[in-house]
């Protein structure tokens, strides 16, 4: 068979993704084994592939991988979320390029326009992971409004408002002008904006000189105000008890009032009261027992209660006025100003404080367990640092506003008869049914109610993820929710804590009576190399298809994995690709470098001048293994990358297979040839779960396979103590063979030019053991041990062993090697003043442990006999 110049990654990984599906690889049933679960936090149905979709489902399927790799059950639930807002505005849209108004629609008929788009669009996304190598099980497929999961939100609904957790009432809610609905806190963005602050004058009653001043940024709003309001202890205002003002341009005449909540330094002192639209104004307002005058519409425009700019949009009325307030002579001055704008989250509008009904979730006692569950490390923060985020939102939670105005979504189960009269009911059938035993005087006369226009904010669906993929409330004793949940591991971002992950816990607790998850893995923002966001409004957020399609999904994964800190925030630079694919393409080399070698096996053959290479590697592997096997535990994933990736790179390929390597046309020892294919076949699966589709084929190309001998179901095996002493002396042979090459260098020496290498140590029997490898790569012709200089010759030294090179083209300079051996010494020397330092501190002999300070007493016992080395050497080489 020939073998491509580079790794093919469009050819492998349609064939292995296709394979794994098939082999029924990404399925799960309970069985007898342990299970790991991932409930995959569902990605908008608008939504398509992009570089933090990239992160986080790399991140959960290295973890779904290995834990099947480790004998567990694994099993990774994908779905999508419906999304409210962001769908009805896609559907909306939709619709308008149609030539047909939503306003137009009855909202049966805007629903089955929203159904076909979500068939035709709606899964996009998830077919993309596939491109990603994701090991979803896809026959468990979830979407927030399949009629199961509809159901479990209408039962969670009725029982959180027969519990009286539920209330409907009228609030200030954040509003959405564009999306036309309410907003939840956790929906808001806040963005330091650069505005102005607008003094303005209103005419004291009976004075038609005085006049008092107060300070705006929204001065759209001054048609909505109710009152001036004053500091009782503001003696510039003191004369102005019981008096009024009047409103500019619509003379509506208010009240000055007086109260605490005033701070006399800013601005003015002196503040404009608007109930209606802001809650500070609000709660002033309830206080004094002022009139609401909502000045606004639901899209942003003026309403007719504002009496001037009626339909005109908020912020062109904001220079309107301004321009109308100057020219009356009631502007006395602009000031530039900077101060925190609420943002729509979905939209990315402005939003507007406004009075509404809305229905509400009481968080109080739902959320005492799910913050107990967090401080207790029941449910495991990972980085932990996130704890105190979220103590201190738990410890200051609101009330959810939990409806939207919109037709996409979970209908509320509320309905109202004619009187006003509310029935809440998980269908229409036992609204009825409770409506006719409330009063069944009417019933006869009014057979239909009308139901609740609102649907439910998005969440209220997807904080039942966990429990309602595996069929909770249709079937709450089933074995597979027993088997399943809590699932092990929810991988998310830090911005979505308390939209989904604190509310996932609340639900888990409220309904299920134990916690959805083990543990909580928060990925970081993926952010170009200016640091900033990813997004596609700044158009600096890469074509993540289009990546995998030039460089293959294994150098996608590789690109973010390597740059991910735990927690943190990565820098993304398409840098790294060319990382991944130089990563894939070494592997790949290697894999045709061993293969080469198949033909040329020889049984029967010595082994002794390859024995310590083989079994340093296998050394390396285990100790490797093991330190992965911890990194993983702690979710420092990218750590456990980089490690794998300097094994494989440097140990296997760039030490290991050139202490290994035949020479030309030589024989290879068959057993030699089996081990390290051996040796390439548990690298290959120590780096699977983060780079599979490279790995699957180099796996299958190293030697024929079994129907079911593939790499993603292999197991790992136990881990093996490696040999300490193995690990050093092979450390030391990559030192020596480095120091001679690099002296061979510095003198001129060519690849081609043979030396003769002298030795003097104490050490000879290790020595022994890697004597031909080292001959080999440095190209000696002999080596042979000394005890005394070597005249004419080249001196190194190598931690305590003194090396002579004898080479007769060398051109021997020893001022250079003096000159370096003071260097190494003076280097050396100011390290051990760091040591002696360190050592000499009471507080650090005091606190340390005890395996740490001897390693600093190790450093420094291995630094003094360095320094008498190279001391001895100089004074042999004449100071």
């Amino acid at each position: 068979m020939e073998l491509s110049k580079n790794f093919q990654h469009n050819e492998a990984e349609q064939k292995w993704y296709a394979h794994w599906r098939d082999a029924g690889y990404f399925k799960s049933t309970p069985d007898d084994r342990p299970a790991y679960t991932i409930a995959m936090p569902p990605p908008n149905v608008t939504g398509v592939l992009h570089m933090g979709h990239a992160l986080n489902n790399s991140v959960q399927d290295i973890l779904i991988r290995r834990a099947k790799m480790n004998g567990y059950n694994a099993c990774w639930v994908p779905g999508t979320d419906h999304a409210s807002i962001a769908t009805e505005a896609k559907v909306v849209g939709m619709l308008r390029d149609m030539g047909i108004d939503k306003k137009t629609l009855s909202r049966d008929a805007f629903l089955e326009h929203a159904w076909k788009w979500k068939e035709k669009y709606g899964g996009i996304i998830l077919k993309q992971l596939e491109k990603l190598g994701c090991a979803l099980d896809w026959d468990r497929t979830a979407f927030t409004m399949d009629d199961d999961y509809y159901a479990a939100v209408m039962r969670v609904f009725v029982e959180l408002y027969e519990k009286g957790l539920i209330y409907r009432g009228v609030k200030m809610i954040n509003w959405d002008p564009k999306a036309k609905t309410a907003l939840s806190d956790e929906e808001v963005n806040y963005k330091q904006t650069n505005s102005k602050l607008y003094y303005v004058r209103y005419r004291i009653d009976g004075d038609k000189e005085e006049y008092i001043t107060i300070a705006t940024v929204r001065p759209e709003t001054i048609l909505g105000d109710t009152a001036v309001c004053v500091h009782p202890e503001d003696e510039r205002y003191a004369h102005l008890a019981g008096k009024y003002c009047f409103v500019p341009l619509i003379n509506r005449r208010i009240p000055i009032i007086f109260d605490e909540y005033i701070d006399k330094e800013f601005g003015t002192g002196a503040l404009k009261v608007t109930p209606a639209h802001d809650i500070n104004d609000y709660n002033l307002g309830l206080k004094h027992n002022l009139p609401v005058i909502d000045t606004l519409n639901d899209d942003g425009t003026m309403s007719a209660a504002a009496q001037l700019y009626v339909g005109q949009d908020r912020f062109a009325v904001r220079k309107a006025i301004v321009k109308d307030l100057q020219e009356a002579g009631n502007l006395v001055k602009e000031e530039e100003y900077s101060n925190q704008v609420g943002f729509s989250e979905r939209t990315d509008v402005v939003i507007e404080p406004r009075l509404s009904m809305q229905w509400w979730c009481n968080m109080q006692e739902l959320s005492k367990p799910a913050l107990e569950a967090v401080m207790s490390d029941e449910v495991e923060f990972h980085p932990a640092k996130f704890k105190n985020t979220y103590r201190h939102w738990m410890s200051n939670i609101k009330d959810w506003c939990i409806s939207r105005q919109l037709w996409w979504g979970h209908r509320i189960p509320a309905w109202y008869d004619s009187e006003g009269g509310l029935y809440v009911a998980h269908t229409a059938a036992e609204a009825h049914s409770k409506y006719m035993a409330a009063k069944p005087g009417l019933a006869a006369k009014e057979p239909v109610l009308r139901q609740d226009e609102d649907v439910l904010d998005t969440w209220f669906s997807s904080w039942l993820w966990p429990m309602e993929v595996f069929d909770w409330n249709r079937t709450p004793d089933n074995k597979e929710l027993a088997y399943y949940y809590p699932t092990n591991t929810l991988v998310t971002a830090p911005e979505i804590i308390f939209f989904w992950v604190a509310r996932m816990i609340m639900a888990g607790y409220e309904f299920m009576g134990k916690k959805p998850f083990d543990k909580v893995y928060f990925t970081g923002i993926v952010r170009d190399k200016q640091g900033r966001k990813m997004s596609k409004s700044l158009g600096n957020s890469p074509d993540l298809l289009q990546l995998i399609e030039d460089h293959g999904a294994d150098a996608v994964r590789f690109s973010v994995m390597i740059s991910s800190p735990a927690g943190n925030d990565l820098l993304f630079d398409e840098g790294q690709l060319e990382q991944g694919s130089f990563f894939c393409n070494k592997m790949w080399n290697a894999m045709k470098l061993v293969k080469g070698w198949e033909g040329r096996q020889q049984a029967g053959m010595d082994t002794a001048n390859v024995a310590f290479a083989i079994e340093w590697m296998e050394a390396r592997l285990a100790e490797v293994s093991a330190e992965v096997e911890e990194l993983m535990k702690d979710f420092r994933l990218s750590e456990g990358l980089k490690t794998i990736y300097s094994l494989i790179w440097n140990d296997f390929c760039s030490w290991y297979l050139e202490w290994v390597k035949p020479g030309m046309d030589q024989p290879i020892a068959a057993s030699t040839y089996q081990r390290t294919i051996s040796i390439f076949e548990r690298l290959l699966q120590l780096l699977h779960p983060y780079m599979p589709f490279v790995t699957e084929e180099i796996y299958h190309l190293l030697r024929e396979r079994a129907t079911g001998d593939d790499l993603i179901v292999q197991q790992l095996a136990a881990y093996t103590q490696p040999k300490a002493q193995t690990l050093k002396d092979g450390a030391l042979l990559q030192e020596l063979i480095t120091a001679i090459r690099d002296t061979r260098n510095k003198n001129r020496l060519k690849p081609k030019d043979t030396i003769k290498l002298h030795i003097q140590t104490a050490n000879e029997s290790y020595y022994n053991g890697i004597q031909q490898i080292l001959a080999r790569q440095v190209n000696a012709e002999q080596v042979a041990y000394v005890s005394a200089p070597v005249q004419g010759s080249i001196s190194i030294v190598v931690q305590t062993d003194k090396l002579y090179i004898e080479a007769a083209q060398a051109n021997i300079d020893t001022s250079a090697q003096k000159e370096q051996m003071q260097k190494e010494i003076e280097y050396l020397q100011g390290f051990l003043v760091s040591i002696d330092k360190k050592l000499g501190n009471e507080r650090f002999m005091a606190n340390a442990k005890a395996e740490v300070i001897e390693a600093e007493r190790k450093k420094q016992s291995d630094a003094l006999a360095k320094i008498k080395t190279l001391e001895e050497s100089l004074a042999q080489l004449g100071r």
